[in-house]
């Protein structure tokens, strides 16, 4: 489009139905630059405990470099350090979690927050499980990694029981990845198992990962997002990155209480 209205020489028209292209092409190039340049969180990207060092359950909270703080939304949940029962040593942690309902989802977990695990990085969480009783557990949640949500609840992937299997979820996307029909692995009750999920971190669609039960591959996603990209999320932006683990009944089941033990957990960079 020109406009020919200063005398004879043809000048370009930078405006289009009254909005300044020359105004919108800069605010991208800023939006573009700033995305390219963020400031990196500065957080650790390996910890571990086999909770052998406290005990009390407020001790685990004790130190700066620790567990941040639990979630338990009902009354009568509980989580308790308990030195008659362990996988190695001798203590481990019970989590208690009452049914959940319409009205309240039952939490019952352990948080671990301001860690740093970026774009690129492969990260790999370990815990051994107990989960006592034969009772239908069905979407009982058992481990999150995700970014922290200044409200609400942030993206990230979970691992949660169903069948008793274990089942690989994709938070902000609400996305299921189940084990082969047919071919499925069982997780074993009232018996300590090893649990591992391992993912390759990317924005787009090149990440990938990996759910091991007693260190037997049972469930592999590949190309697709494992991490949420930068852009508003809810009411809020993202940072590209994850920055909190959680462990315990991260969300128990409709069906049934739990009890449950967990000792031997680590998370790191690979």
């Amino acid at each position: 489009m020109y406009n020919t209205s200063i005398g004879s020489e043809p000048l370009l028209d930078t405006t289009l139905n009254g909005v300044d292209m020359k105004k919108i092409g800069f605010l991208l190039i800023v939006i573009a630059l700033s995305s390219c340049f963020k400031k990196k969180f500065a957080g650790p990207n390996s910890y571990e405990d086999n909770f052998e060092n406290v005990a009390t359950f407020d001790a685990l909270f004790s130190t700066n470099d620790g567990w941040n703080h639990s979630q338990i939304t009902k009354s009568n949940s509980h989580i308790s350090v308990i030195d008659t029962f362990a996988h190695t040593g001798l203590q481990c942690l019970q989590f208690n979690a009452e049914i959940s309902t319409d009205e309240l989802l039952s939490k019952c977990s352990l948080v671990k927050q301001k860690m740093a695990f970026y774009e690129g990085e492969t990260v790999r969480a370990d815990a051994w499980y107990y989960i006592q009783g034969s009772e239908n557990l069905d979407w009982l949640f058992l481990m999150d990694i995700e970014e922290q949500a200044t409200i609400g609840a942030g993206p990230g992937l979970r691992i949660a029981v169903v069948n008793n299997q274990l089942v690989l979820n994709s938070k902000y996307l609400a996305d299921n990845t189940f084990q082969p029909e047919g071919n499925g692995i069982e997780i074993p009750r009232n018996e300590w198992f090893k649990l591992t999920l391992e993912i390759k971190l990317d924005q787009r669609k090149k990440g990938w990962a990996k759910v091991y039960q007693n260190d037997q591959l049972v469930i592999e996603r590949t190309n697709f997002r494992s991490l949420p990209r930068d852009r508003i999320y809810n009411i809020q932006g993202t940072k590209g990155m994850y920055t909190s683990i959680e462990i315990g009944a991260t969300a128990n089941s409709y069906n049934n209480a739990v009890k449950l033990f967990i000792d031997d957990f680590s998370i790191k960079t690979l």
